[in-house]
């Protein structure tokens, strides 16, 4: 593997991980959107994310332009049987948007109906991704050609179940974090609330996954033994978790904030060190699979594509300060809904 390569892995591991950071938060308001009654507070969930969840889906695009390519035989080998999960995904984030944008030129019912939809499209690709990732780290069944040769149900086994839950506690805690830093009175009460549950729930499933990792697929653990350092991520995956949980007692929320974001970067960097260099080893065979030297593209294109990310994502992090700085703040929730 050369540098090139092993940069380019990192890469698009990073870009997925600042997608899950900022997209993480605002999924895991729709998740709460399920627990909110009110209409008034509704609209204020909405607005919270109104003015940035566009932006922060870029990363995700970004993601997968960057994997698809790097790596193009990964991007076509796990597509051609993660497929319907994919366009579910796809699916569910088009309804999300329609939710957040129609809402608010809806009556009451209307209002009604599309916030179902919300909450529902944010659980749908969280539960997924999180299910995806699960699948990768345990190991997938590949065909002579490259492609999946699993059904659908069989992708749904206990272990990625737990990682895609995992996801789900991480968002959630995510979200009511943010929650806490854009509302007021009794919905940051119920907020606070929300953030010290799903604390709970996400320490108790993230330590679920890590021991059975530890304990049933040693595959994970190799890089962890030659490469002891790797283990700082971890480590900083449950001391972010703490941090959390201490910094919500002392109602610092921006550093509460922080500190989940960190546990949720950590956490997936934990499962990129682990697979490294693999994407995706093969079910009961772990040395093989897709891997960097397999799956990468020409060193001409890397370093093309190289040149573009280093002028694209300085751009796209310009328009996400200014985004978040101009709408800095607290959320007024006497004007309920978001119009764009």
């Amino acid at each position: 593997m050369s540098a090139l390569e092993v940069t380019w892995y990192f890469l698009v591991v990073l870009l997925f991980v600042v997608y899950a950071v900022l997209d993480g938060f605002d999924l895991g308001v729709g998740f709460w959107g399920l627990l909110t009654r009110k209409d008034e507070d509704r609209g204020v969930l909405a607005r919270a994310i109104g003015p940035v969840w566009d932006g922060n889906e870029v990363w995700l695009i970004g993601g997968a332009v960057a994997l698809y390519a790097a790596f193009p035989v990964v991007y076509g080998g796990l597509l051609s049987g993660l497929y319907p999960a994919a366009m579910l995904i796809v699916f569910a984030l088009v309804l999300r948007a329609a939710a957040i944008e129609f809402r608010g030129f809806s009556d009451a019912k209307g209002r009604e109906a599309w916030d179902a939809v919300f909450s529902v499209s944010s659980v749908v690709p969280v539960v997924l991704l999180g299910v995806a990732l699960g699948n990768l780290l345990r190991g997938l069944p590949f065909d002579s050609f490259g492609g999946l040769a699993a059904g659908t149900l069989d992708l749904l086994n206990p272990y990625a179940l737990l990682v895609g839950f995992t996801a789900l506690a991480m968002t959630a805690v995510h979200g009511a974090i943010y929650l806490t830093l854009k509302t007021r009175g009794a919905l940051r009460k119920r907020a606070e609330g929300w953030a010290m549950r799903s604390w709970a729930a996400y320490l108790v499933l993230a330590a679920a996954a890590c021991a059975w990792s530890v304990a049933r697929m040693p595959h994970l653990m190799g890089n962890y033994r030659d490469y002891p350092a790797f283990l700082l991520a971890p480590v900083l995956t449950f001391g972010g978790l703490v941090a959390v949980r201490v910094y919500l007692r002392r109602r610092r929320y921006m550093r509460a904030f922080l500190s989940s974001a960190l546990s949720i970067a950590a956490f997936l960097f934990s499962a990129a060190l682990a697979l490294f260099p693999m994407f995706a080893p093969v079910l009961g065979d772990p040395q093989r699979g897709l891997s960097i030297a397999n799956t990468v593209s020409s060193s001409k294109t890397l370093t093309a594509m190289l040149v573009i990310v280093l002028i694209g994502m300085p751009l796209v992090l310009i328009y996400e300060v200014y985004a978040y700085r101009t709408h800095a703040g607290v959320v007024d929730a006497k004007e309920s809904g978001y119009r764009p």
